[in-house]
């Protein structure tokens, strides 16, 4: 999710023009105000951690988004105390300095863009190992043999579980939305497919697979969104924007969660 959008907007085009209906539409879309968006983290990995703050754009306008400076971004460690003053590296991107990513640590995001501001909070889950990366084939709706990544792992008996997935194919980052809850799988050993819609994946290839362990309210994120945008065979909803947990009226997200993960030639 490096870049956001104008969500409603462009789902709203999307869904019209996939209607293919004979009724003439005509479709209102005034001007809006622009929104701040935020989308920052914080990881167990080795820092430093970034905040990339921008603002929406006019459906009519350049899909570029002006980058947000001179924000004062602070990232406060609440479990220990350890508060971070991030520094603008480069236009509207902030990095810390000083603050790590421990599990069970809630971390505080609070970033003032003239006189207003934006809080969040996330609390990182304890890492679930991925245990490997495999390769199911199976027969896509164009019936063709398709190749899909399945993630294994061993989901811990008692705890809820959250779980976020991305792929690097062949160096491009794929747009595809995957998150997995352990509800129905508590405690299980979990195989589960990751089903492409933007690429299909050639035996040879590389592919970089990235496990996050999440919280509840980026895992809410990501299915409202992958909901909103018909991602991964799910059925497009009323557009709307994802649910965040920033406050103040901003889009994005602020996630701490640990991360990992595995690259391998696709069979």
């Amino acid at each position: 999710m490096k870049k956001s959008n104008r969500y409603k907007y462009l789902l709203l085009l999307t869904t019209l023009l996939a209607s293919a209906c004979k009724k003439v539409v005509n479709v209102d879309l005034r001007n809006a105000a622009p929104q701040i968006v935020i989308q920052g983290e914080v990881t167990d990995a080795p820092g430093p951690f970034k905040v990339t703050i921008t603002r929406t754009v006019d459906f009519s306008a350049s899909n570029s988004f002006p980058p947000v400076t001179g924000a004062t971004v602070i990232i406060t460690d609440t479990t220990n105390g350890v508060t971070d003053q991030l520094k603008e590296a480069d236009s509207g991107v902030y990095i810390t300095s000083q603050i790590g990513g421990v599990p069970l640590h809630t971390y505080r995001l609070q970033v003032t863009i003239g006189g207003q501001q934006y809080t969040a909070t996330s609390t990182m889950p304890v890492r679930v190992p991925l245990d490997s990366i495999t390769f199911a084939e199976n027969v896509g709706f164009n019936n063709k043999d398709e190749i899909n990544a399945v993630v294994n792992f061993q989901d811990p008996v008692g705890v809820v579980n959250y779980y976020q997935f991305t792929e690097v194919y062949n160096g491009r980052l794929l747009p595809d939305i995957f998150v997995f809850e352990d509800r129905l799988s508590d405690g299980k050993y979990i195989q589960e497919p990751l089903y492409n819609d933007s690429a299909y994946l050639q035996r040879g290839d590389s592919l970089i697979l990235t496990m996050n362990c999440i919280d509840q309210n980026i895992y809410n994120y990501f299915y409202t969104l992958m909901n909103v945008s018909g991602n991964n065979n799910f059925q497009a909803v009323t557009p709307a924007n994802p649910v965040t947990n920033i406050s103040n009226g901003a889009l994005g997200y602020f996630s701490a969660h640990t991360t990992q993960r595995g690259a391998i030639v696709i069979y």
